[in-house]
C-alpha cells in the first residue's frame, strides 16, 4: 500500500512538472530545470519551482538600486516630489518566451491583514495563480493604531506565516514598504518590467487608478504595464469565505465573541493560537468591557459595518476636514485632504502624488510606537510620559484592582509614608 506521505510527494512533483511543461522547461533529473537554450533557470524546492532570473542568478550578488548606494539626492520637483533622472525602459520583445515574461513580472499583494482571516487565504491563492511560477511578494501594511489596526506588523507577519505556511517565504516584513507606492518604486529599482497587483474585487478600481496613473512617471516605469487582478468578490452579507473580513473579526473581539472570531480564521489554526490572536487584538484595541458603549463606536473600528454613522460624522464635519492628514487603509497612502466629495476625499501626499479614497477606507493618521518595541499596544506615547498624571493613570490601569482609584493626591501619598 502506498504511504500517504509518498502520495503527497508525488502530487507535488506532478504539479511542478506541469508548471515546468507550460514554460517549456526540461528536467535534469535532479531537481534542476533548463530552458530551450540549455540555460539553468530553476530548481525544485519545497514542492515549488524556484527561479533564478536575470536580476539574481545563482551565485550572483542581489540587484543594486538605480544609481547605486552613493547616488546623490535627487532634485526636488513641484510640491517637493523627487525628480529621479531616468531613461525610459524599452518595451519587451514581442518574440519573448513565456518563461522570460514570467521572470520579468512581479506579482504583489499589499493589504492590512489586521487581523489575518480565512478570506485572505483566498487572496493569496489567487496571487499564486497569477504569478504562474514567477516572483510573488506579499506585503502587510505597517500602520498601528487601536481602532482599525490593533496588531503591529511583526505580529501580523508571525501569524500570517503560521496561517499560510505555503506562503511563508513570500510574506515580506519590510519597514520601508509602507504603501503600494513604495512597493512599486522598489520593484522598478529591481528591474521588473511588468507588475501584477492582486486585490479584492471591491478595491480593484482604486489600485488600478493609482498604479496606471503614475506608471511611466518619475516614480516608476514598467514598460510591459501594470495589471490589477481581482481575487474574487467580497460581500459583508455573504455566506462562506466571501463574507469573512477583518472588520467582522474586530467586531467579534469588541463583542467578546470568540466563537465568531474563530469561525473567520483558517481551519488549520488550533484553538490555542486562535485564542492568542483574539487576546492580542483585544489588547491592541484597548477593549476593557463590552456592551452598548462599544457598539456605538462600530463606525470607528469597522466603518464598513456602520456606514450610516460614519457618513453622519462626515457630513457634520466632525471627521476628515480640509487639511487633515489621513491614510488610505487599503493602499497605505498618506496625504493631506484638499477636497471633500459626497462620500469620498481627494488627497495629496508630501511627494505631490494625488489619490482619491472613499471615506470608509480612510483613517486619520495616528503615530503610535510599534508594540514590538514597547510591549504596549494601542497607548499613545504622550499618555506614557513618566511623571505625568496620564502615566500614573495608565500604570494604575495595568494593575488589578487599581482601575477605580480616583482623586489620587501624590503629596498626601508621599507625606503618609514619609519617614518620621
Amino acid at each position: 500500500m502506498k504511504l500517504f506521505s509518498r502520495f503527497l510527494t508525488e502530487a507535488e512533483s506532478s504539479k511542478v512538472a506541469d508548471q515546468a511543461r507550460k514554460l517549456n522547461l526540461k528536467s535534469d533529473g535532479h531537481g534542476g530545470w533548463y530552458d530551450s537554450r540549455g540555460e539553468f533557470v530553476a530548481k525544485t524546492e519545497g514542492g515549488k519551482l524556484k527561479f533564478y532570473n536575470q536580476r539574481q542568478r545563482a551565485g550572483q550578488d542581489p540587484p543594486q538600486k538605480r544609481g547605486g548606494q552613493q547616488a546623490q539626492a535627487a532634485p526636488q520637483g513641484k510640491g517637493g516630489a523627487a525628480q529621479l533622472p531616468r531613461e525610459r525602459k524599452p518595451k519587451a520583445d514581442a518574440n519573448k518566451s513565456d518563461l522570460d515574461r514570467t521572470l520579468d513580472t512581479l506579482t504583489v499583494v499589499f493589504g492590512r491583514f489586521n487581523p489575518p482571516t480565512a478570506g485572505h487565504e483566498k487572496l493569496l491563492k489567487a496571487a499564486e495563480k497569477a504569478a504562474a511560477g514567477g516572483d510573488l511578494k506579499i506585503y502587510p501594511s505597517r500602520t498601528v493604531e487601536p481602532k482599525k489596526n490593533p496588531i503591529d506588523p511583526d505580529m501580523k507577519v508571525s501569524y500570517m506565516r503560521k496561517m499560510f505556511p505555503q506562503f511563508e517565504d513570500e510574506i515580506i516584513n519590510d519597514p520601508e514598504m509602507r504603501s503600494i507606492f513604495n512597493v512599486l518604486i522598489a520593484a522598478d529599482e529591481e528591474g521588473y518590467k511588468s507588475i501584477n497587483i492582486v486585490v479584492g474585487a471591491d478595491r480593484l478600481g482604486e489600485f488600478e487608478s493609482l498604479a496606471t496613473k503614475y506608471n511611466g512617471s518619475e516614480y516608476f516605469d514598467f514598460p510591459d504595464g501594470i495589471r490589477t487582478i481581482s481575487a474574487g468578490p467580497r460581500e459583508d452579507d455573504a455566506e462562506g469565505v466571501e463574507g469573512i473580513s477583518s472588520s467582522k473579526l474586530r467586531k467579534a473581539v469588541v463583542d467578546d465573541d470568540f466563537k465568531a472570531f474563530k469561525k473567520g480564521l483558517p481551519k488549520s489554526i488550533n484553538d490555542g493560537d486562535a485564542q492568542a490572536l483574539f487576546d492580542a487584538v483585544r489588547t491592541g484595541m484597548n477593549v476593557k468591557k463590552v456592551g452598548k458603549k462599544e457598539a456605538k463606536e462600530l463606525w470607528q473600528i469597522a466603518p464598513r459595518l456602520d456606514q450610516k454613522t460614519l457618513r453622519e460624522k462626515y457630513v457634520t464635519k466632525k471627521i476628515f476636514r480640509i487639511n487633515d492628514i489621513v491614510e488610505n487603509l487599503n493602499t497605505g497612502m498618506v496625504g493631506e485632504i484638499i477636497r471633500r466629495g459626497t462620500n469620498y476625499l481627494i488627497c495629496v501626499t508630501k511627494e505631490n502624488v494625488m489619490f482619491k479614497s472613499w471615506i470608509k477606507d480612510l483613517s486619520e493618521e495616528t503615530k503610535v510606537i510599534p508594540a514590538s518595541k514597547t510591549g504596549i499596544y494601542g497607548v499613545p506615547a504622550k499618555k506614557r510620559e513618566v511623571g505625568t498624571p496620564s502615566h500614573r493613570k495608565y500604570a494604575q490601569s495595568m494593575v488589578a484592582g487599581q482601575e477605580e482609584i480616583k482623586n489620587f493626591n501624590i503629596k498626601e501619598f508621599i507625606n503618609k509614608y514619609r519617614k518620621k
